[in-house]
């Protein structure tokens, strides 16, 4: 797998918080949904961190996943394109740190590869469960339609 230059979806958050763990079950929806084009690889990053870096660095494209505590209404979705560290949310739920360094290692590497961040307002972090509340249920359906539009656009674009 080392040297891929493909597509990885990839969730991130913690499953056992609640709407956190919306990267989680995207990711996991999408690999069981059979939607993805031929090379998209899915993965459940967890809460991130620096164990991620080798997937970064095997992937030229990277899709993420991930709740956000931010101004914005419940189940807003975004598409940020970040770039640096700085071009993250302020507020990435609580893997915040763990992100932000992972991408400023990559820029000092030099191997920072496309990023697609989605992130999904959420209310707070629940302490403890593994259901998204209906607010944040109710947007799964969109940010996985939201991807497949972006890796369709990819794809039709390297058809060109």
């Amino acid at each position: 797998m080392i040297g891929n230059t493909g597509t990885l979806v990839m969730g991130i958050g913690n499953y056992l918080m609640g709407d956190e763990g919306i990267g989680i079950h995207v990711a996991n929806r999408l690999e069981k949904s059979m939607l993805l084009p031929e090379g998209v690889s899915v993965l459940d990053g967890g809460t991130g961190g620096f164990h991620l870096l080798e997937y970064f660095e095997r992937y030229d494209h990277i899709i993420l996943i991930d709740a956000t505590l931010d101004s914005h209404v419940t189940g807003t979705i975004r598409k940020i394109k970040p770039r640096f560290a700085t071009d993250f949310p302020p507020a990435m739920s609580t893997h915040d740190i763990g992100l932000k360094d992972l991408v400023s290692a990559l820029q000092i590497l030099g191997k920072m590869p496309e990023i697609d961040l989605f992130v999904v307002s959420i209310a707070t972090i629940q302490q403890q469960g593994i259901e998204l509340t209906p607010e944040i249920e109710a947007v799964v359906p969109n940010v996985i339609d939201e991807i497949l539009t972006l890796l369709a656009e990819k794809e039709a674009i390297l058809a060109i």
